[in-house]
């Protein structure tokens, strides 16, 4: 029997979840001949690791630094991630390597189980790549958007993505990020600790708060708003949501979410 093989790449990549999730997931299917691992690697070596990868490797989920080297090393690029100038995703096929964006998708997965489906207002905290998904997602939801970024430029590098997606995007610097809680869907990007700030602001009930940061857990802007109310969406939420669309995007097989879910919370 021949080992079907996927990955996560990244540096540092110790720590990361993706390894549980997916060989749960293929404990669960019934798929006994893959193997998720985790293969540390930086934006400079990607493109030599890859063409090493024999045919038995079916997929690689990407993590930092490489999403946007990942566009470069790929022989076809879904539109999505395209417009998002991100990929998470190569899966491989008869053409080469395509690659896809995860996240945004992920992210619209994970608000759903709260309850969100449509939204007038989203405000994004940061403008980095996880915030280029949200914009993404933001699409999906019908969303306009306002960016609250420590760097002014931040908003400039938001804009390219927002104008091929078609949403309504206003910066804001970060020094207005209270003022984020008069969104309806509020999902912050930014490193641990940046956002412990609105802890202290006036959370209303109905607002959904989505923090991407999962280690540690709550995070001081989430326990926050979960006092006060607020449905809350964590990261280990989009860790979920987004790795069952690449196991399906890996295997073809539907990802046994119970089972990935589980794994996941363990």
């Amino acid at each position: 029997m021949t080992t079907r093989r996927a990955a996560v790449l990244g540096k540092p990549v110790g720590h990361s979840r993706s390894p549980d999730l997916h060989n749960a997931g293929y404990a669960a299917a019934g798929l006994g001949d893959w193997q998720y691992t985790a293969i540390e690697c930086d934006e400079t070596q990607l493109a030599g690791l890859v063409g090493t990868l024999g045919p038995e490797w079916a997929g690689l989920s990407l993590t930092m630094p490489l999403k946007e080297a990942a566009l470069v090393v790929a022989e076809a690029v879904d539109p999505p991630a395209a417009a998002l100038g991100a990929a998470n995703t190569l899966v491989r096929g008869e053409q080469g390597w395509h690659a896809y964006n995860t996240d945004a998708p992920g992210m619209v997965r994970a608000l759903a189980e709260v309850g969100v489906q449509t939204v007038g207002e989203l405000a994004v905290l940061g403008g980095g790549g996880t915030a280029r998904a949200a914009v993404g997602a933001a699409a999906e939801l019908g969303a306009r958007v306002t960016a609250y970024t420590r760097r002014p430029a931040g908003v400039d590098e938001l804009r390219p993505v927002a104008d091929a997606l078609g949403v309504e995007l206003r910066g804001a610097p970060w020094s207005a990020v209270e003022r984020c809680v008069d969104a309806d869907v509020v999902v912050s990007t930014v490193p641990k600790g940046v956002a412990d700030e609105l802890a202290a602001a006036r959370w209303r009930p109905d607002v959904v708060v989505f923090d991407v940061v999962y280690d540690p857990w709550p995070t001081a802007l989430a326990g926050a708003a979960r006092a006060a109310g607020c449905p809350i969406v964590s990261g280990l939420d989009l860790l979920l949501w987004q790795a069952t669309r690449q196991f399906e995007l890996f295997t073809g097989v539907d990802a046994p979410v119970a089972a990935m879910r589980a794994a996941l919370r363990s």
